[in-house]
């Protein structure tokens, strides 16, 4: 049951100098962190995450789970571990109303607090053996060619050095690895930010992205009667801070903006994001690859930064697995480098686009008025809405035109034998797909079992997979050949993206 402590959780590992010899080491146990070594140690790959904090966040932060991730979550059997979370079918796009809903399962934005989503994500990666060094802070990353070292520290004074195949840096925008490797960030600078902060013993009314005339005001108040403010003055230049802004700077901007009085609440989390917009121009650099923000710097708006390092997780998980365990075909880890870069890069580009939208002054109201009036039309709203959500990604996968090639494996339900269940259900087990429906799918080599499971199944009719007899999915639900009986392109597939028996 998620939440349930695991009997190595969040334990500092103590005494003198420790060598400890692993495969892969990834830095940083927040969300992204956690997935991609589930991900790895689904597979049977010997992961030790290295985490600077002593214990688990309660800090708000993200809180949105887009219908993509919620869909590789499903994937996982994850989902019945974060309960019952509320769905808002509606999102927006640089503050203006968007309906988010497209066909799947999970249409819409699902509100998880990020607490709950890492003590998910933590208790399955412990359970499947994961290691978590908690209280370690990193100092020196050697990328010695045949293999990585690593070497952190607690504030104990105890020292430890990792040896390992690969090293994931997952630590965040202001990433220990990326400092200490000297990648390069090409981007632009913060010029606008927006002042946020969880109040409680607060009374003022909910806000949605109100427009007024000396800035952009947001106020929604949770369950439990704490309300979450947050609050940009136009035209205000972004300020030189070495932590979090102060509650009396956010309540005096809140008070200028909306002439409200928050000083009598008392402040649970302060916080502020800027617009600052910067990629990698490489995530993979040697042994050292990068995830999440640790990636790209962005503006979370709208929750897409979560849920872009979730899904950079998910895509190299079993990619950098079989590049340990030696099944990976040339090429396979660059492949997430080439396919993760260029989603940062068109997410990045619409978080630009969004926070011109969104905290632009009177200038930018024309626009505002335009966009809206084309959202109305359902192809722009259908565009805007896979693009937040995910659901519109993808990969250039080779092989025959199909449409599905490239694209994630609909959620759909099947009939295998007697047994009803859906296309999520049949990527549980972290390995690939080859898919028969109505007839066994075109044979591949019985040795390439351990890497791709075979199943024949049917679907109603009508379903998004009907009239298409055979598709190989990848282990990250995207479909890697589409075709029929005679299999004319299913071996190079397997060969390009399983390797060879």
């Amino acid at each position: 049951m998620a939440g349930a402590p695991h009997p190595h959780s969040r334990m500092p590992h103590t005494g003198p100098a420790e060598t400890v010899d692993t495969q892969v080491i990834v830095v940083g146990a927040g969300p992204v962190g956690l997935l991609l070594a589930g991900e790895l140690a689904l597979r049977g790959i010997h992961v030790t995450l290295v985490e600077r904090r002593h214990g688990p966040t309660t800090e708000s932060r993200a809180s949105t789970l887009h219908a993509r991730t919620m869909e590789l979550l499903d994937s996982r059997g994850l989902l019945a571990d974060l309960g019952s979370p509320p769905c808002e079918p509606r999102g927006h796009f640089g503050g203006i109303p968007l309906d988010l809903t497209l066909p799947g399962p999970y249409p819409g934005q699902w509100k998880v607090p990020q607490t709950k989503t890492e003590s998910v994500l933590e208790e399955w990666a412990l359970g499947l053996g994961a290691d978590l060094r908690c209280g370690h802070t990193l100092h020196a990353v050697d990328d010695r060619g045949s293999h990585v070292e690593a070497a952190a520290s607690s504030r104990h004074g105890d020292h430890v050095t990792l040896r390992a195949a690969y090293l994931v840096a997952c630590d965040g925008q202001d990433s220990t690895v990326r400092r200490l490797t000297g990648a390069g960030f090409p981007g632009t600078p913060a010029t606008r930010e927006l002042l946020r902060a969880d109040v409680d013993g607060i009374d003022i009314p909910n806000r949605r992205f109100e427009r007024l005339p000396g800035g952009l005001a947001v106020a929604a108040r949770n369950p439990a009667g704490v309300t979450r403010v947050m609050v940009h003055e136009f035209g205000a230049a972004v300020r030189e801070r070495a932590g979090n802004p102060h509650f009396d700077e956010i309540a005096a901007a809140w008070k200028r903006v909306t002439g409200e009085d928050i000083t009598g609440g008392t402040p649970l989390w302060v916080n502020h994001f800027d617009d600052e917009n910067r990629r990698l121009t490489h995530y993979r650099h040697g042994r050292v690859l990068f995830a999440g923000d640790a990636a790209h710097r962005q503006m979370p708006i709208g929750g897409q930064a979560l849920n872009l390092g979730l899904q950079d997780a998910y895509n190299l998980g079993w990619k950098l697995a079989a590049a340990v365990d030696g099944t990976a075909p040339a090429g396979l880890l660059d492949s997430y480098d080439c396919e993760r870069a260029a989603v940062g890069a068109a997410v990045l580009g619409n978080i630009r686009a969004q926070a011109l939208l969104l905290l632009g002054g009177p200038e930018v109201e024309p626009l505002r008025t335009v966009l809206a009036e084309l959202i109305a039309y359902d192809d722009v709203r259908t565009h805007l809405a896979g693009m937040i959500s995910g659901l519109d990604i993808r990969y250039d996968v080779g092989g025959p035109e199909h449409p599905l090639r490239g694209a994630r494996l609909p959620h759909v339900r099947l009939r295998t034998g007697e047994i009803v269940c859906s296309t999520a259900e049949l990527l549980r087990s972290g390995r690939g797909l080859l898919l028969g429906l109505g007839a066994p799918p075109p044979h591949i080599d019985a040795a390439l079992a351990d890497r791709i499971d075979t199943v024949t199944a049917h679907a109603a009719p009508g379903s998004p997979l009907a009239g298409t007899p055979a598709v190989l999915v990848r282990p990250d639900g995207h479909v890697a050949w589409a075709g029929g009986r005679d299999g004319d392109g299913l071996a190079q597939a397997v060969g390009r993206w399983f390797g060879s028996a």
